[in-house]
């Protein structure tokens, strides 16, 4: 007979309460509490996540999920002749950690080359040699820039592209997904001229009455997709990726994420990389709204929450405005320096109402990206339309990023039972974008000590490309609010080492309705965890980011280990 009390065993519901919600549509696995386990840690010092397992030092696995978490002589006699016993002496073990909103596929860096680097001369450089292995006159591809890491003191440009690749039309994609850079050439491939209009929701950007090679949003930027011949991103390629992106976010502890932008190739290649064996996170896939794979969804019959416990079809995510990162989210407030620019915004009030009505008639949750304080408002407006006389259980609609908030917005997101996603490692990552928002702006933005006061379940999200996605790193910056030069961005948005574990763990699994399977180290619950060299409450806020992930554990299987 073992050893295992009631509080040991107590259930996903005590985890959900403390967020003031019921269990989630997917419900912990009911387990026998007999015979050996296939894995045991003991002697570590366990932050379960449950609030009813105040204190705990060992965790027995069987199978995918977590048979008993308690002392180490509660579970002591779980072990059975050929189950594997993990000396956790110094270590701390954690729930696998969850990111609620990234883009695992975006940086497709089997077709580009990265140039997520510190000087103008070094994309050059990278980017001739990209030139040199690509068919003249097909388009060269660069990804990962970021124009507030440059060493420079200026963005890159139109004119520095055409010094070192005249002849290729070149796409020099922003890490945050929303601006890129472009050359001569490619203005000339996809017919932009200075005297080109703007289009509805983008923008050529010019200084002097010339382009500077800097283009924005969807619109702006599809004239160029359109043009000439791009790489081939196969599907070959795309399951690589998944297998590559899968493994570097194990290394990190993480244990699920979302695809905060699916398209249909992308849900091919998770399929895909799942069936090989090489798919090493599980995945919430918010198809994007204007595919082929949502409308095929829908076409399906198949909704939200359609899935298993690997891939599961998360909301469908749509975008009203630009990027916080890029300076291009809709404020109420210009601009510094810029008088007449409030950023773009994407969608109409009226194209954002239809899409709620269309998700929630095809028995969709939705999720829509909008950064600046007027997007968000135009998204609270069409949520708080339909949710007017909703009968049954939250719906948990989204609003991606939500970054710029006030008092009013927090007032109608709490009433409206809204999860908002900020980005998590923004303070720490992007310290030399806040320099135009200003330190007022910034206590108001990615306002997770906001959003935790108001009784909010804020979710986490890295947003990767654009933002890094180590749980660590996000940890370190949402308790210190300060960047990787140590400059304060928003202090009164500071929250404890607790309430960003929790926020990684629990809440990640409640923005997907999966709070009942995952986010706690509870029994019953899927054996996700992560094995850290330290406990990140011991040591120096300023350190959380060094710590090391020893080991990662997918459902019971080991993902990454030091």
């Amino acid at each position: 007979m073992t050893r295992i009390s009631r509080r040991q065993l107590l259930g996903s519901a005590a985890a959900a309460a403390s967020l003031g919600v019921m269990p989630g549509k997917a419900s912990a696995a009911t387990l026998d509490a007999t015979g050996p386990a296939d894995l045991i840690i003991k002697g570590a010092n366990l932050l379960t996540m449950d609030p009813g397992i105040a204190s705990a030092t060992a965790i027995a696995v069987r199978g995918q999920h977590i048979l008993a978490v308690g002392s180490d002589d509660d579970v002591s006699n779980l072990k059975g002749a050929n189950t594997e016993v993990v000396d956790g002496r110094d270590q701390t073990v954690t729930p696998g950690f969850i990111d609620a909103h990234s883009h695992p596929l975006l940086a497709q860096e089997a077709i580009s080359v990265n140039v997520n680097l510190r000087r103008i001369a070094d994309v050059q450089v990278a980017l001739v040699e990209q030139a040199n292995k690509t068919v003249p006159g097909h388009w060269v591809l660069g990804s990962m820039y970021d124009d507030t890491k440059f060493e420079d003191g200026r963005p890159l440009t139109r004119k520095d592209i055409d010094e070192a690749v005249p002849n290729h039309p070149v796409f020099v994609s922003h890490r945050g997904g929303h601006t890129a850079v472009v050359n001569t050439r490619a203005f000339k491939l996809a017919r932009v001229t200075a005297n080109t209009p703007d289009p509805v929701g983008g923008r050529y950007f010019r200084e002097d009455g010339e382009l500077t090679g800097k283009i924005a949003e969807p619109s702006a930027i599809q004239p160029f997709r359109d043009a000439g011949v791009w790489p081939v991103m196969d599907r070959a390629a795309r399951q690589r990726s998944v297998q590559l992106t899968s493994k570097s976010m194990a290394t990190a502890g993480l244990t699920s994420t979302t695809d905060a932008w699916g398209e249909l190739d992308d849900f091919v290649a998770y399929q895909d990389a799942r069936a090989a064996g090489e798919m090493h996170y599980r995945l919430s896939f918010m198809p994007f709204g204007d595919t082929d794979v949502y409308k095929g969804l829908k076409l399906a019959g198949m909704a939200s929450g359609f899935g298993d416990n690997m891939l599961r079809i998360g909301a469908v995510k749509f975008a009203a405005d630009g990027s916080a990162s890029e300076r291009t989210m809709s404020r109420s407030t210009p601009y510094g320096g810029r008088p007449d620019d409030y950023g773009i915004l994407t969608m109409t009030q009226e194209e954002i109402d239809a899409a709620v009505d269309d998700a929630v008639a095809h028995d969709f949750r939705i999720g829509i990206h909008a950064n600046g304080d007027v997007a968000i408002d135009m998204v609270l407006n069409a949520y708080e339309r339909v949710l007017k006389d909703w009968k049954g259980e939250n719906p948990r609609f989204r609003i991606e990023h939500c970054s710029l908030v006030n008092p009013s917005i927090l007032k109608r997101i709490k009433k409206a039972g809204v999860v908002p996603a900020p980005f998590y490692t923004y303070a720490y990552y992007h310290g030399n974008k806040w320099l135009e928002y200003g330190e007022e702006m910034m206590e108001s933005m990615f306002a997770h000590r906001s959003f935790l006061d108001y009784g909010i379940p804020v979710a986490p999200a890295s947003d990767f490309t654009p933002g890094p996605f180590e749980p660590m790193m996000a940890i370190q910056s949402m308790v210190t609010r300060k960047d990787f030069q140590g400059r304060v961005w928003g202090p009164s948005q500071r929250i404890s080492v607790s309430e960003a574990m929790r926020i990684c763990t629990m809440h990640g699994a409640y923005a997907s309705f999966e709070e009942g399977i995952k986010g706690s180290l509870t029994p019953g619950k899927l054996a996700d965890i992560a094995i850290l060299e330290k406990d990140p409450h011991e040591v120096q806020p300023d350190s959380i980011v060094d710590i090391k992930v020893l080991r990662t554990i997918l459902g019971g299987r080991t993902t990454y280990e030091a």
